[in-house]
């Protein structure tokens, strides 16, 4: 009888026409349209100002590709939510793979899988690894003909306990189903419907053409454990996979650079064995300068191609493995993109693979794409090495080079890419377009690869393919012309075309896009729900964690800077007052357990975030999150994932991790909850404060880290050696002040939440002391929710 947000996520999967019905809600039907994103979101303001019931679903704005569910129920709701989508299918390693993540979290009545396949050419194979454990192999049923076939998971409640008298659920991991279809020659499938037409094309029986093969893996703080542990693993196998007529070399970075080998060597036996050791001996630690480790490897590759080292008829490419963003060197991430573009060949090509969630993962698939190349994420969990073996696996037998499709100019029109650089043994290539009107019921399409050249027809009556789609209960129609309008979609948004088409063709085919929104109704559009696209991610200028240390970034002078505040236990921070927006957050300082090495550490042990003009504070503690608005007063703990929005603030909450309170959609507050081990007999649990740059304050902001809202002047020289070698010294110009500046490291615990990434920045001694307006006791406030007084 309490409000529950039901949250649901489909990973992996391609962007597609949604259809939403969420049944008895109160009794109404909601069905969902995609609409452009400020018509949707007005409507949407409305029905959400009468205080109904209320939903979003979430899909990334670049790569299209991950998409959340939330539905707010209200109390004493029942709730039945269905989706419906549409999911390009990519065929890799030589199959189609369609997964699904099952993660009930409990035992469930009446639970069931159906997956059913239908291929009008043929299926050639259908198989179901058995991922979900050795108990459910009897478990899972396949009928296949010809053309269908079905599959089935239905345990009963027995069958899903993780022992016979469990009451937890066995079932926690991925569904899988892979298949592939008959093909006819090695010319290609065209397949015409409604008026557009998808040709694929994927050749076999073809030898592999040799390679050329950087590896540039990040070896910073931020990969210390597991991710670093399984990518040695996963590079012992990769390296095996080398042959005596490819060429390679390793980079590894941090915040510096190293070469394994400044040349490429080819692949035999002793090279790898010697490079194999060198990945065995490296340490994380550091910072991560990703921008001279890209520049350093397509360097070598350039090198190797002057040369004339290199087999002409060879494929080149980087292979970057990272888990975080720029900290040194060239930390501006457009600027990197632009530094990797101009020094790449065209016959180069980079692959990005991103380690964890918290990855900036669009960077790394815009200089992917950009670059002839294409990025995955890696989860980081048990299989990661098995995801990046399997992810080189796709690039590592390149088959053909520079292939063009193309096909008669007076038979199609708005053709969607048609030149591709590479194609990989068991990959495909898509090519969609419209079939302009003629007599003829034959398309032919032309296709040159690496001088060789192959013409063929295809005939397929212009129903045929939709008439067949019809009869199948589980299809959508209009296949062609969905494959057509989403590559377009794609292609426009790889491209930063940002346009009017984009929006108008997602209109059309009810795609959710930067540029459009998806609104839920009632059947007579009295009761909404939304789905939108989530603002990206902006990485915080300022963070405030352990001790409290500040950390400042500057990005008009590239460079981080960091100070602590030596206060008192008990003492309230100010953090940001801003009279003209009406908003403060302030933070007060708890101590350790005792004294360590005859110092007390101060940590935050309660965040403030007052709203002044709605009234509204909320107060993070390391116990619980509280909410007032001045009548009501409401508590949560954090055991749970919740998302709560009053008036202009919504607060969302992750369970056991952080908590991010937004005010009216432009000011961002994210607290992170640290625990430690309860009998430490020195550390306490405490918070960590991150405020992104881009919060739109008004003129009048000010506070400990409100103040560079407005970014100083900062001039750095006399860098010199200190007393500490691993630690530079120098002098800094700021606000009037010559200060004596370290260079050293910052723990930033947003990534790494136990063990933090290190962050490089020069080191303000005092308390911040010629860096910040003032002197830090000018930031003490008596109360969690006190303005600051004008300095």
């Amino acid at each position: 009888n309490q409000p529950y947000t039901l949250k649901t996520g489909i990973r992996n999967s391609n962007s597609r026409p949604y259809l939403v019905h969420i049944v008895n809600v109160n009794g109404i039907t909601f069905v969902g349209s995609v609409k452009e994103k400020t018509v949707a979101r007005n409507l949407y303001a409305q029905a959400r100002a009468r205080g109904k019931a209320a939903g979003i679903v979430r899909a990334n704005s670049q790569d299209m590709e991950t998409f959340k569910t939330e539905v707010h129920v209200p109390p004493g709701s029942n709730i039945e939510f269905e989706l419906h989508y549409q999911e390009m299918m990519h065929r890799r390693l030589g199959f189609y793979e369609h997964s699904l993540y099952l993660q009930p979290g409990r035992l469930v009545p009446q639970f069931q899988v159906d997956v059913y396949v239908f291929e009008p050419k043929g299926i050639s194979m259908v198989q179901t690894p058995n991922t979900l454990g050795v108990q459910f192999t009897e478990l899972i049923k396949v009928t296949s003909t010809k053309d269908k076939a079905h599959i089935v998971f239905k345990p009963n409640l027995q069958q899903q306990r993780k022992c016979d008298n469990c009451t937890d659920s066995a079932i926690d991991g991925i569904f899988t189903v892979k298949y592939d279809v008959t093909r006819d020659s090695n010319a290609g499938e065209l397949q015409v419907s409604d008026g557009h037409f998808v040709h694929f094309f994927a050749p076999s029986n073809l030898s592999p053409l040799p390679k050329n093969i950087v590896f540039v893996i990040d070896v910073s703080g931020s990969m210390w454990g597991v991710k670093m542990k399984q990518t040695v693993e996963a590079m012992q196998a990769i390296l095996d996979d080398l042959t005596v007529d490819d060429h390679f070399s390793i980079v590894d970075f941090n915040h510096n650079v190293r070469c394994w080998s400044e040349e490429l060597v080819p692949g035999s036996s002793i090279q790898i064995a010697d490079a194999k050791k060198y990945i065995q001996s490296i340490k994380p630690n550091g910072g991560t300068n990703i921008n001279e480790a890209l520049m350093r490897a397509v360097q070598m590759l350039v090198r190797a191609s002057n040369q004339g080292l290199i087999d002409p008829r060879s494929v080149s490419m980087v292979i970057l493995v990272s888990d975080g963003d720029p900290t040194v060197g060239e930390i501006k991430l457009s600027t990197i993109q632009k530094n990797v573009k101009r020094v790449m060949r065209e016959e180069f090509s980079l692959f990005s693979l991103g380690i964890g969630f918290d990855v900036d993962y669009d960077f790394l698939e815009r200089i992917a794409m950009e670059n002839r190349g294409m990025a995955q994420r890696i989860y980081a969990n048990h299989d990661a090495a098995e995801q990046l073996r399997t992810f080189y696996s796709q690039v590592s037998s390149p088959l053909l080079r520079r292939i063009t499709i193309q096909f008669p100019e007076d038979s199609v029109s708005d053709v969607t890419q048609n030149r591709f650089d590479k194609y990989f043994s068991g990959s495909e290539l898509v090519v969609a377009g419209k079939v302009l009107p003629s007599e003829s019921n034959t398309l032919t399409s032309f296709t040159t690869a690496s001088a060789v050249s192959r013409a063929h027809n295809h005939t397929l009556k212009v129903v045929e393919l939709d008439m067949e789609l019809a009869k199948q209960q589980h299809s959508f129609t209009g296949f062609a012309r969905q494959m057509w309008a989403y590559l377009t979609i794609k292609q426009l948004i790889s491209e930063r075309k940002i346009t009017q088409r984009i929006m108008s063709l997602a209109v059309e085919h009810q795609f959710v896009t930067p540029l459009t929104a998806l609104l839920v109704e009632s059947e007579d559009a009295k009761e909404r729900l939304l789905a939108d696209t989530p603002r990206d991610p902006k990485h915080g200028c300022c963070s405030v964690d352990n001790d409290p240390h500040f950390i400042v970034h500057l990005p008009g002078s590239n460079m981080d800077v960091c100070f602590n505040i030596d206060s008192k236990p008990g003492h309230i921070l100010n953090l940001v007052s801003d009279s003209g927006t009406g908003l403060v957050v302030n933070g007060q300082l708890i101590s350790s357990k005792q004294a360590h090495k005859s110092k007390v550490s101060t940590y935050f042990g309660t965040v403030s975030v007052y709203y002044q003009p709605d009234g509204i504070s909320v107060t993070v503690g390391t116990d619980s999150i509280a909410m007032t608005d001045g009548m009501n007063n409401h508590s949560f703990t954090w055991g749970a994932t919740a998302e709560i929005t009053q008036d202009g603030v919504r607060i969302s909450i992750v369970k056991d991790s952080h908590v991010t309170v937004t005010i009216n959609n432009n000011i961002q507050v994210m607290v992170l909850l640290h625990r430690v081990w309860k009998k430490h007999p020195v550390s306490v649990d405490f918070l960590g404060i991150y405020i992104p740059n881009d919060n739109q304050y008004s003129p009048l902001v000010h506070g400990l880290i409100g103040q560079f809202s407005r970014e100083p002047e900062v001039s750095v020289y006399d860098i010199h050696e200190g007393v500490d070698p691993l630690k530079k010294q120098a002098t800094m110009e700021v606000k009037g002040n010559k200060l004596q500046v370290t260079r050293g490291w910052q723990k930033d615990y947003r990534r790494d939440k136990r063990h933090g990434s290190n962050v490089y920045c020069w080191f303000i001694h005092n308390s911040g002391k010629g860096f910040i307006d003032g002197h830090y006791t000018d930031y003490i406030v008596p109360y969690l929710n006190s303005f600051l007084q004008t300095l």
